[in-house]
């Protein structure tokens, strides 16, 4: 993906779908509607999945505490979803165990009865079977959890993947079909024509020019901004998100040494906790906090990380505190609230709504990353009929996202960061070989290596330090404190490459490092 060709294409035609968000929502869209055959455009106020898109659980899931809640329709579909996932980007998306512990007599057969139900709703799309564990058998899958009264425990099987780097799988499908996807493109303004929206203005983040973009159907895939896209076509229109916060603390892989999960069902607020082993290191979380208003860049409250320590230490030998966590993030939910306003964020469901204005704008909603194939398809199929476009059949059940390399009976590679790439994983290496500083990692405890730098710049349209250090590389998110460390080599070697000089330079390792400090605790 080449930013200054794409950029010259916004003006030559008038596209089909122009899309905007790059996030799971956007990206999925552009990617169904490309494959369909639609002209389509997508353009990013910032970095793709630089929102919430990158700050997920990591886990695509049915949701048992779906289940739980009775929302069987909901899981059904998020377990085919996450099967569909799971064979169309096997280089990124991994069959995890969870364990749910034990401690009282009559979780056995609750838990296992539920589990059990959730494998039947998964049909031919299952990953493995759940069962019962005696106390000896969960040591074996969780070695640090909590002894104390241990009965034993309940395995079940969902899916983990790297967040960050599928939406850019989805930004590399999509142009690889012929669509135009640009980051750092931010809408000012919707153009119309009479009472219709016939396209967007949009400012160059980097050049600061100003392009009018004609489109057939604007699609509004803004996630937790979307009421505020939303107000541009309808000032007075009412809002329909209730944002919520969901935090999560990485730490050390000691505190969970084996290769499963823990699943906690019941914390304070009635929310499921995960412990979650992932890329070396442990993620532990959610919260659910309702929010004011959208940010970009939230922050975890201290309330919620003294939730998740005290709620995670319930379950773990070895107590978390503040002086171990490596990195805490946040996170916001688009939740469509709608009429129901007033009600506990964990209580609203996550399903999405599209929405269509009296002007033709169309807005996905809700939604989550597990959904995001099937919240594309009804987007685009609403976007069609908008714009007058020939109808055409969804083929993204059977389409194999870029990187797509065959999954290996036994692979054991998952925390190889060079897994990531799949297919082009030997060019990957080559340029890792193409000189010695190369090969050299970003800093002693980041599994990342240079030469991953200049391979984001070159094929991953990464234009910032952040964009490197926090997506392309997981680096903010392993240790805050080494990522700023190797802020400094990072941005040079970036520099070079996109032709940028050393006050860019400069000024980029300032950003990053005010940016970073938000991702470790407060006192």
């Amino acid at each position: 993906m080449e930013r200054a060709k794409m950029v010259a294409q916004l003006a030559e035609r008038t596209w089909d779908l122009i899309v905007v968000g790059g996030g799971a929502s956007g990206l999925g869209v552009a990617v169904d509607a490309q494959a369909r055959g639609y002209r389509t455009l997508l353009v990013e106020q910032g970095d793709f999945a630089q929102g919430t898109s990158s700050r997920s659980t990591k886990l695509v899931h049915g949701g048992v505490r779906y289940l739980k809640q009775g929302n069987v329709s909901l899981v059904v579909e998020a377990l085919r979803e996450r099967g569909l996932i799971f064979r169309n980007a096997p280089h990124l998306v991994r069959d995890l165990a969870f364990v749910v512990p034990r401690y009282r007599w009559w979780e056995g057969p609750f838990y296992g009865v539920g589990l059990k139900l959730y494998d039947r709703l998964a049909g031919e799309l299952q990953l493995a079977p759940s069962r019962l564990l005696d106390p000896r058998q969960t040591l074996e899958q969780i070695p640090n959890v909590e002894t104390h009264h241990l009965l034993g425990g309940v395995v079940y099987h969902d899916a983990q993947f790297d967040d960050a780097r599928m939406a850019l799988a989805l930004a590399q499908t999509a142009a690889g079909l012929g669509a135009v996807v640009l980051n750092y493109l931010r809408v000012e303004g919707l153009l119309k024509g009479g009472e219709m929206v016939e396209g967007v203005r949009v400012v160059d983040g980097e050049s600061g020019h100003i392009h009018e973009v004609k489109g057939r159907v604007v699609v509004n895939a803004t996630g937790v901004f979307s009421d505020g896209l939303r107000r541009l076509d309808e000032p007075a229109g009412r809002p329909l998100l209730a944002p919520s916060q969901g935090v999560h603390l990485v730490l050390d892989r000691a505190f969970l040494p084996g290769e499963a999960a823990i699943m906690v069902p019941q914390t304070d607020d009635g929310r499921v906790l995960f412990a979650i082993p992932w890329q070396g290191r442990v993620l532990v979380g959610t919260t659910d906090t309702p929010v004011a208003g959208p940010e970009l860049e939230p922050r975890p409250l201290p309330e919620e990380v003294d939730f998740i320590l005290r709620n995670a230490a319930r379950y773990l030998r070895r107590d978390p505190t503040r002086a171990d966590i490596l990195s805490c993030f946040a996170g916001q939910r688009p939740l469509v609230q709608g009429k129901r306003a007033g009600r506990a964020t964990k209580a609203v469901a996550r399903e999405h709504t599209v929405l269509v204005s009296p002007s033709g704008l169309v807005s996905i909603l809700g939604g989550k990353w597990t959904t995001y194939r099937r919240m594309a398809q009804d987007t685009v199929d609403a976007a069609a009929l908008v714009a007058g476009l020939p109808a055409r059949p969804c083929i993204t059940e059977e389409l194999r996202l870029h990187g797509w390399a065959a999954r290996r009976e036994g692979d054991t590679g998952w925390e190889d960061p060079l897994h990531a790439y799949g297919a082009e994983r030997p060019e990957v290496e080559a340029v890792l070989a193409a000189h010695p500083a190369w090969a050299r990692l970003l800093h002693p405890r980041l599994p990342y290596r240079m030469g991953q730098v200049v391979w984001a710049a070159r094929a991953e349209m990464a234009r910032t330090l952040e964009d490197v250090l926090a997506r392309r590389t997981r680096s903010l998110l392993l240790d805050a404190r080494a990522s700023v460390e190797a802020a400094p080599a990072v941005a040079g070697l970036l520099a070079a490459e996109l032709g940028r000089d050393e006050a860019w330079a400069r000024g980029q390792v300032e950003h990053y490092t005010r940016l970073a400090a938000g991702y470790l605790p407060l006192d």
